[in-house]
């Protein structure tokens, strides 16, 4: 383009006065203040009850991460089967936690854990192979001896 076309095209553009276009909306502003008494008002619309006493939260993650609150605001609503919880979110893993965490753990959380603690075995123990111990000559089972088939046949 031509840069004097370009000069009186910006100088023909107006962006309010006198014979400008209208706006049609007014834009609104939203803060978090705002977006957290609309959820306060539609959690109150369930009916949902404080829970007081409970000092910490945690929300175990399928890849063996933690959602982790301290002192949360916890409400409940048994009958819509809805639980909300406020306050600061820590997001950790799960070997950080380790000791205070294993009273909560599930049976499906169980089997993750077995399996950070052969890894942990292996990298501690480099000449074992995979985490598992060998085992012994000793714990072979003994071959059989009789056919017991032909005993059974006998009775």
């Amino acid at each position: 383009m031509n840069p004097e076309k370009l000069k009186a095209l910006q100088e023909q553009v107006r962006t309010g006065g006198k014979g400008s276009v209208r706006r049609k909306k007014k834009v609104i502003h939203r803060t978090a203040a705002t977006d957290d008494k609309k959820l306060q008002t539609s959690l109150k619309k369930l009916g949902v009850n404080n829970i007081p006493g409970i000092e910490e939260v945690n929300m175990i993650k399928d890849d063996g991460s933690v959602i982790h609150f301290t002192n949360p605001k916890v409400q409940a609503s048994l009958a819509a089967n809805t639980f909300s919880i406020n306050g600061h979110a820590e997001n950790k893993q799960i070997t950080e936690m380790l000791p205070g965490i294993l009273n909560q753990l599930g049976a499906e959380n169980l089997a993750s854990l077995k399996k950070l603690a052969s890894t942990v075995a292996g990298l501690a123990n480099p000449e074992n192979k995979g985490g598992v111990a060998e085992l012994d000559e000793d714990d072979d089972v003994p071959d059989l001896v009789e056919n017991f088939d032909e005993a059974s046949k006998d009775d």
